[in-house]
Formats: C-alpha cells, structure tokens, sequence
C-alpha cells in the first residue's frame, strides 16, 4: 500500500519507519524545513517511560489558584475568547479525578514500557547517533508532604511494574554530586534506572537518513503544508498540498496541531489544544559540574537531561498563549531555577532559548488508530510525552493497519 504521513515530527518519522519496515510505500509531508522542526526540536530529551501521569491529576487542582496568579508559575493561563480553550479546559477539570487520573496512568504506563523496549530495539538495529543514554531518572523532592505523597503513588506504580527506588538526601547526593547546591532542602528521592535521555529532533534527522538509504526508500515533500484532505464516500482521496494533490491508499495524521486543524473540516474534534513549553539548552565545559543522570525538580516542574556535552533543561505550561514565540519572562524564570539547581554549572555562554507548542488533549492519552474514514488513521495528540510514546505509538499503529493485535490495548487511545 502506499501510505501518506503528515507530519514529519518524532511521531511522524517513527510511524513512517515502521510503516516503512511493514514494506509499505511511505510519503511523509511536513510544512518544516526538515525533520523534527517543530515541537520535538529542542523538547525535555527525557525518555520517562515509567513517568507518565497526566497533567489532569486531582493533586494539580489546590494549587491551580496560585499558578494561575503567579507570573513565574509552572502552569499558566492566558484567557481567550476561544471556545476551544475553554471547552479544552473545562474537560481537564473533569478529568482530573483520581480514578480517571489512575486508569490513565496505567494505560499510559503500559505504552511507555511497550515504547521503552521499541527505543532499545531501534537502537540496537540501526545505531542512530542522538546522543541516546540510559542513565536512569531521579526525582527530587523538597517538600516533604509532596514527598510522601510520591511515597503512596509509587506503591501504586509498582504494582504495574514501575521501579523506583528510594533515596535519602545523602544517597541522592552520592548519587549526584551536582546537587549539592540544594542538598540542605532534599526531603528525598525516588530513582528510576530504566529511563533514557537522547535528543529527539537529531533522532528524528537519523530517521530521514534511515529511511532514505533503505530499499524503496521513503519520499519527503518538506516546506510543504497540507490545506486539506479531500474525501469522498467515507474516504480519503488526495492530501490537497500547497504542491498540488498527493494521492495515496492510506493516510495518517501525526502532524500534532496540525492534526486537529485537518480533522475538524471531516467532522472530527480530536480536542487538541497547544500547551507552549520551553527550553535551554547549556554548552558544558571541562569544569563544569553537570547531572549525569535526568532529573526531575518536581516543586518547579522542571526537567533537566545530559546529552553528551549539552543540558537540556524544559518546564513550564502556558495555556492560551498565542504562538510560538519565546517569552523573556519564561525563560528568566527558567534560568533562575538553573542557577539555583546547579550553582556550580559553569556553562559555556548563554543558554539556547527555546519554545514550543505541545499537542495536548483533556485527559493526556494520544489517539491512534482508526477513524470513521475507512483508510485515515491517526497517531497524535500526545502533549508532553511525544518523544517518550513515539515509537511504541507508531508499532501499535503499524500493528493496527496491519490489521493485528498490537501489544498494548489499543481501545485505551481510540477514537470514541
């Protein structure tokens, strides 16, 4: 079959390399330069397999007042005169109950692992260079009623298979020296040694060489963006691209934002919303006194992640700021929480300053599989854990198209 991928980001680019591995011909489309030049450009670099809970947690709800107000806050909202930001928002409310949270979290757990074992797999066959590590992921607290909050989750989690392990500040410490700067604040923590790090948009680069030096290799059409998907008795004909019309038997959606603009003229709401996050990214030197490890500052949502001789450093959630543009504000805030993270970073230069836009849905579970159009299929819709879920997303879709039964539960991420 010959099979049209929009979107050219991680998701995109993993689905068109499994798409490709089934012996389908693939034509990926993308409105960017090249690949990954949106949203997975300069994201967290952490591949949180095991850290996946949805932003819609009943925990989020006693401290939306203060973030809402506070101008450096983690989260923050910009109301619009849009109804799609507030039917988006009022559906994150309903989600954020503990049972709802709970069964997403499971679901979402699931996918991570299957995805974790895909990431290993592709590295092992292909040896793509992105600065990919397996240096596990420890989450410090320092709050002590949050502490023993992530105490109770990680029963939980351990009963569907998450390791983390406890650490005491000292064993936290000994573990990271480069936390030193914090050590009289760290309550505890939890240390997971089955995540990753790598950087996402050169792994999406290492893809594009993949996929164009195999047999029948894949076609790209960058600088190239799709206006509309024209249709007929409940299917899909022809991508309508700004290069004229690109017919194929089968299409995806992994075009993040995207996605929910292309759906909506086929009567489909995919509840997409854009959540802007940002980034540094530090020059390290000789002297400088780095993290191997990912860290997570779970007080200020703050992520931190080694790629070879960089840090990349991501936070914050703004919901209803217009584009993609990089706010001084943010990234002052951002730069802070370095400083007083890692004292003794001792970076080369100022950091690389980064923004993007994060294709979230309410309750925080991508969509992939089917939709009521026969031969269009989706893949999007995964917010913050793009780069984690990515290759699990695309085997399961490939399973689907294939008509198998993929290895995680499909009907968790359908279409309803």
């Amino acid at each position: 079959m010959h099979i049209v991928v929009i979107g050219a980001g991680v998701v995109g680019m993993t689905t068109a390399y499994f798409l490709h591995r089934e012996g389908h011909r693939v034509t990926v489309v993308d409105a960017g330069s090249g690949p990954g030049q949106a949203t997975s450009m300069a994201n967290g670099a952490q591949l949180s397999y095991s850290f996946v809970a949805p932003l819609a947690d009943p925990a989020v709800l006693p401290k939306l007042p203060s973030w809402l107000l506070a101008q450096d806050a983690p989260l923050r909202f910009r109301p619009r005169l849009d109804p799609d930001q507030w039917r988006w928002s009022l559906q994150f409310l309903r989600a954020c109950t503990r049972a709802k949270s709970r069964s997403t979290t499971r679901e979402l757990l699931e996918l991570g692992m299957y995805s974790r074992l895909c990431v290993h797999e592709l590295v092992r066959n292909e040896q793509p260079d992105f600065d990919f590590s397996s240096a596990g992921k420890l989450l410090v607290y320092q709050d002590a009623g949050a502490y023993r909050q992530a105490l109770a989750q990680r029963e939980y989690l351990a009963g569907l298979g998450c390791e983390q392990q406890v650490m005491s500040a000292e064993a936290c410490l000994a573990m990271e020296p480069a936390l030193a700067g914090i050590g009289p604040s760290i309550q505890g923590a939890l240390y997971t040694p089955t995540e990753d790090a790598g950087d996402c948009q050169r792994l999406c680069m290492e893809l594009e060489r993949i996929l164009r030096a195999a047999p029948d290799p894949v076609r790209f059409y960058f600088d190239t963006r799709v206006k509309a998907l024209r249709h007929e008795r409940g299917r899909v004909s022809a991508a309508s691209t700004t290069i004229g019309d690109l017919p194929a038997d089968h299409f995806v959606l992994a075009s993040g934002m995207g996605a929910q603009t292309l759906a909506r003229p086929l009567g489909l709401n995919l509840r997409i919303y854009p959540l802007k996050g940002y980034s540094l990214t530090y020059q390290l030197t000789p002297d400088s006194i780095a993290p191997t490890a990912s860290i997570s500052d779970i007080r200020r949502k703050v992520v931190y992640a080694r790629l070879g001789q960089r840090l990349r450093v991501a936070g914050m959630v703004d919901i209803g700021t217009a584009g993609g543009g990089v706010d001084p504000q943010r990234v002052r805030s951002l730069e802070r929480d370095v400083t007083q993270f890692f004292p003794d970073l001792n970076a080369k230069g100022e950091p690389e300053a980064w923004a993007g836009l994060r294709p979230a849905r309410p309750d925080g579970k991508p969509l992939i599989g089917a939709t009521p159009y026969r031969n269009l299929w989706l893949n999007t819709g995964h917010g913050g854990l793009g780069f984690t879920l990515a290759l699990g997303s695309a085997r399961m879709l490939a399973d689907l198209m294939r008509g198998r039964d993929p290895a995680v539960g499909a009907a968790a991420f359908a279409l309803q």
